[in-house]
């Protein structure tokens, strides 16, 4: 107990590449419990507050990710000087031009370089090696800084330089006001409890409440709650479990399980990657909320969804309109005619696949959901009128959309293209698995979660909405009961090694 008391504070002290400050860890609300008990001394003058919080988003990022704060610090700052000279020379696009670029650039750099490097080599036959050019200027500085050998993906870059550039476009758009002060713009880019994987804010809806006085009632507290323990439960309770007792075995070597297991894998990954990311979600809307702060909901029970084009509406929700608001309407939208709607469409999806991971799988993947987004739309224009809906076809669309979202999760999670091949070779010449009794009750704690997270993702909107309020009505008493029992099966339950968030790779 007192070497693990010890372990966790030097977490809070400094930054351990083994052991990051992630939101499922002991150290990390320690740490949140820290800074909202100083935060009580700031919160009532707005500069104060935003300094604060600033300051504290700088600590948990560096904690996370270590020297990388330092490119978050200066994205911060160009982007808000960016920002002002958009805003001073409207007339002309060359800023916004010069400033999307160089945080494309930079994102290309960090996240696609090795990418773009092996696709030249297999395209041309060349053997050409990454090396790190920024490393090398700081080694220049700091002799032994930086492996001019390898290039390092930062936390949240593609997160908080999506961020950036919407920032910068509705400036241009006069759609926001440009930001004068660079302590509100930075804390804007930096705010911790989304920063890492999202939800991606919008300027227009997050830097007004910068300005505004702190507000938190006891029913928005109780709500907050609830959506951190939900958050906690999601992710450490069904999506770890998941990925380390039972999808990760399966992708890893598919060739060693049935078809039947593969096919449970891939459900499995389904549940796995909802939980994951939109746990971080409820997790961070929690956070924010407890600061003074509301950031968008970033999913909308997307597995309940009867068609692809609804499951984009529902799923990754700020990513989704950000790739409406700044790539596919710029591309002419649906205005220019149905061969260039349908275009717009597909590379609109297919550097979303792109935006997730340097890869072709992802290139397939976001492919793939172009293509069905592509054929829903013309089937639409084609039929005019849409069938009557009852609850057999809503039903049937539900379970049809699952399976076709489920397939293309294949291409994203598998690890490489010969494990995809004998995942399809299983589920097709060994799909009934050889299990003896014992081999059947080893499975039994992966099924019953994995029925647990069927029965979370089916679960109806309504009666989700009767739990949240039932919760937020009870007394306070009753509400720290349920927490710390909730808190108690989740420590149960969990792994004992922190598991990171599948989104904290894009």
């Amino acid at each position: 107990m007192e070497e693990q008391l010890r372990n966790i504070f030097g977490q809070l002290i400094h930054y351990d590449a083994n052991r990051p400050l992630f939101y499922t860890g002991m150290a990390f609300w320690l740490a949140f419990t820290a800074i909202v008990a100083f935060y009580s001394l700031v919160y009532r003058k707005s500069i104060l507050r935003n300094s604060y919080l600033l300051i504290a988003s700088w600590y948990i990022y560096y904690q996370m990710n270590g020297a990388f704060l330092s490119l978050l610090v200066i994205s911060c700052l160009l982007n808000f000087t960016f920002g002002r000279l958009i805003d001073r020379y409207r007339k002309t696009r060359f800023w916004l031009i010069f400033a999307v670029s160089f945080n494309l650039l930079l994102l290309i750099y960090f996240k696609y370089t090795y990418f773009i490097t092996d696709s030249l080599n297999s395209i041309f036959n060349t053997n050409y090696a990454v090396l790190n050019w920024l490393g090398w200027v700081l080694n220049q500085i700091v002799d032994g800084v930086a492996d001019i050998h390898s290039i390092v993906l930062p936390i949240g870059i593609s997160f908080y330089t999506f961020q950036a550039i919407s920032y910068l476009s509705d400036v241009r758009k006069r759609s926001v006001e440009v930001v004068r002060n660079p302590i509100d713009f930075s804390f804007y880019l930096s705010f911790f409890p989304q920063l890492v994987a999202g939800p991606i804010v919008r300027a227009a809806a997050f830097i007004p409440q910068l300005y505004q006085k702190y507000r938190l009632s006891s029913e928005e507290l109780s709500h907050a709650i609830f959506l951190i323990l939900k958050g906690l439960f999601k992710k450490m309770v069904i999506a770890d479990f998941l990925a380390l007792n039972f999808v990760d075995r399966i992708f890893e070597s598919p060739g060693s399980y049935s078809g039947l297991e593969n096919l449970l894998g891939v459900y499995g990954y389904s549940i796995q990657i909802y939980c994951d990311f939109s746990g971080y979600t409820d997790i961070a809307i929690g956070l924010a909320l407890i600061l003074g702060y509301k950031i968008p909901v970033n999913f909308n029970a997307p597995y309940q969804s009867t068609s692809l084009t609804e499951f984009w509406h529902r799923w990754h929700i700020s990513l989704s309109l950000w790739l409406r608001d700044y790539l596919y309407i710029p591309l002419g939208g649906n205005r220019k005619g149905k061969i260039r709607t349908h275009l717009n469409l597909m590379i609109t999806m297919l550097l979303g696949g792109l935006w997730h991971g340097a890869s072709w799988r992802f290139i397939i993947w976001g492919g793939i959901h172009g293509a069905v987004l592509s054929l829903e739309k013309l089937f639409t224009k084609v039929s005019r009128k849409s069938p009557r809906k009852n609850r057999i076809i809503s039903g049937f669309q539900i379970f049809f959309t699952f399976q076709l979202v489920s397939l293309a999760w294949i291409f994203f999670r598998a690890p490489s293209t010969e494990s995809i091949y004998r995942l399809f070779y299983q589920m097709e010449h060994h799909f009934i698995p050889q299990l003896t009794h014992d081999g059947l009750s080893a499975y039994l704690p992966t099924l019953l979660v994995l029925l647990l997270g069927f029965a979370l993702i089916w679960f109806p909107f309504d009666a989700k909405e009767k739990i949240r309020g039932l919760f937020i009505r009870q007394h306070i008493l009753v509400q720290v009961t349920i927490t710390v029992l909730l808190i108690l099966l989740i420590q149960a339950v969990s792994s004992s090694e922190i598991q990171p968030f599948i989104y904290f790779r894009f």
